[in-house]
């Protein structure tokens, strides 16, 4: 295809049947090359019509009629062919038009391709409203989609959840709003649904207190004997190479023995090092020290020792009550899980784990066991009645890193396994970040449907394109110049391609992400001897 300003320039106008507004120059697979007329164009800026009044603007949609059928593209590239514009056009799908000339029966994808000189026609308000109807299918409005005030942007629930979704957006664009207005039009349409957010900031709880239900430190009682073998590791060793090797060695040997002790391994017949069984943190360190006993040379009781001082360590320090506490050795497994997973959500559907409270060292591994927890009941429960879970993961970026040697162990695997295969259990995964390019490159290939608000990084720019479907590329180039609370969203959750102004959301179901505003904060003064020791008083309890 020539360059869109080369090829013949054209010093007359367009010879055009009565209403169009140019014609096809040059087709191939994608795309076309087509020119307009410049006066048509000029024309149709003046109309009540949103949608034919930017008609030949970046982003402005097109229909040609090919074999009976309408065939709808969005323009993504503008330049000059003497008195002429040229334009390059993506193709989206096609549809019918009804005795009226209204597009009916829209779908995606083109099975019939215009041929050079087509004409070429505006596309309606009316029109976008046909082209972006959810129909029956299960959907939730989310905003309106650019350029009109009226036309309905939709996300298709099933199709978005069943094949994952990343939203994506530098910090200040309205991520975290936007988030939460989904999440909440979800809530809203499936008020018996099971969602879990890992909440890294403590932002959540006040946005959805009336639809959910929020955990941190001091309320989440997540039990140490839900870890599996690889967390204790991440918790408990502190040694690298050969000697991490043999304090595993130990660990597992002595982890499997206490495990045992429990009297409801008696009823399961096969006990691993990984099964979710409660044994108590005193008997671990009990056997530790009867196998460090055993030993011939006192100079061989180095791993022992380690194991037995960081399990004292973890006992005795106030920041791990919430998983590491001796109330939680009985078998409140069915409960915890009944908690999480909202089982029954009695109108609140959504759980929203807050781990800013969290110490930093211990963060991946809570997360780790959270997101491994809804896996493995999915895997379980298939055959049974099905309860999907959606997991939504905000700073994504923190547990699937796009390098490989950041230390997020456990937690790096099971979130990419469940990006492979939780669709096959009924496990969705919503991953919300600022730094897409800091994100595992195959993670967010598998996100079926990308919500991309303006990226301020050349980078983050370029690791989307490379992620969003061929389609969809024209819309990229907006990237940059979307206004805070607008995204282009594709993928499986919508029809087409579209650029969407998300719907104002009530002051108290935002999440508390406001940034401060200097100029009016630096204004006051007063009462800071009280502040200070409050604030003190809190940092020394390590707690809010």
């Amino acid at each position: 295809m020539n360059d869109i300003v080369g090829g013949q320039a054209f010093g007359t106008a367009l010879r055009l049947e009565a209403g169009a507004i140019g014609r096809v120059e040059a087709v191939a697979g994608g795309g076309a090359d087509i020119r307009l007329d410049r006066g048509m164009i000029e024309l149709l800026a003046g109309d009540e019509d949103a949608a034919l009044a930017m008609a030949g603007e970046i982003g402005a949609m097109i229909r040609m009629t090919v074999a009976g059928r309408c065939v709808v593209a969005a323009i993504h590239e503008l330049g000059s062919a003497g008195e002429m514009i040229a334009a390059r056009i993506a193709f989206l799908g096609e549809g019918v038009a009804d005795a009226a000339g209204r597009l009916t029966a829209f779908r995606r994808g083109v099975t019939r391709y215009p041929l050079p000189g087509t004409p070429v026609h505006a596309v309606s308000t009316a029109d976008m409203g046909a082209i972006f109807s959810a129909g029956d299918m299960a959907h939730v409005e989310i905003g309106t989609v650019h350029p009109t005030a009226s036309t309905r942007a939709a996300l298709l629930v099933d199709a978005m959840l069943g094949k994952h979704f990343a939203l994506l957006g530098s910090t200040g664009t309205g991520k975290s709003t936007a988030t939460a207005l989904i999440l909440h039009r979800i809530c809203r349409m499936a008020p018996a649904g099971h969602i879990v957010m890992i909440d890294p900031h403590g932002e959540y709880e006040a946005a959805f207190a009336e639809v959910g239900a929020s955990y941190g430190v001091s309320n989440l009682a997540m039990p140490y004997w839900l870890m599996n073998f690889e967390e204790h590791c991440e918790v408990l060793l502190t040694t690298t190479g050969a000697e991490r090797q043999t304090d595993a060695d130990i660990l597992a040997k002595c982890l499997l023995a206490a495990r045992q002790k429990n009297r409801a391994a008696e009823t399961v017949a096969r006990i691993t090092v990984d099964s979710p069984i409660p044994y108590v943190l005193s008997d671990l360190t009990t056997i530790i020290q009867t196998e460090m006993g055993k030993l011939d040379k006192a100079s061989n009781s180095a791993p022992y020792l380690r194991l037995k001082q960081k399990i004292d360590e973890i006992r005795s320090d106030p920041r791990y009550h919430f998983m590491f506490s001796g109330m939680l050795v009985g078998d409140s497994m069915k409960s915890f899980v009944k908690r999480i997973f909202r089982l029954p959500g009695e109108g609140k559907p959504i759980s929203v784990i807050d781990v800013s409270g969290v110490p930093s060292e211990i963060t991946s591994v809570v997360v780790s066991v959270l997101a491994r927890c809804v896996f493995d009941y999915a895997i379980w429960a298939r055959g049974q009645a099905q309860h999907p879970v959606l997991l939504v993961c905000e700073e994504a970026h923190r547990y699937v890193p796009s390098d490989r040697t950041a230390n997020t162990g456990p937690v790096r695997r099971i979130l990419e396994r469940i990006a492979k295969e939780g669709r096959k259990y009924g496990v969705s995964l919503g991953l919300v970040t600022q730094r897409p390019s800091d994100l595992a490159e195959g993670v967010l290939s598998q996100c079926g449907t990308i919500i991309a608000m303006r990226l301020n990084n050349e980078r983050d720019q370029a690791f989307v394109r490379a992620a969003m479907p061929e389609g969809a590329r024209g819309f990229l180039d907006t990237i940059p110049a979307l206004r805070n609370r607008e995204a282009i969203i594709c993928g499986e959750g919508v029809p087409i391609p579209i650029r969407v102004a998300f719907d104002d959301l009530d002051e108290d179901l935002r999440p508390a992400s406001n940034d401060p505003v200097f100029s009016e904060l630096w204004r006051r003064s007063g009462d800071e001897d009280a502040l200070v020791e409050h604030v003190i008083g809190r940092w020394r309890n390590q707690g809010r």
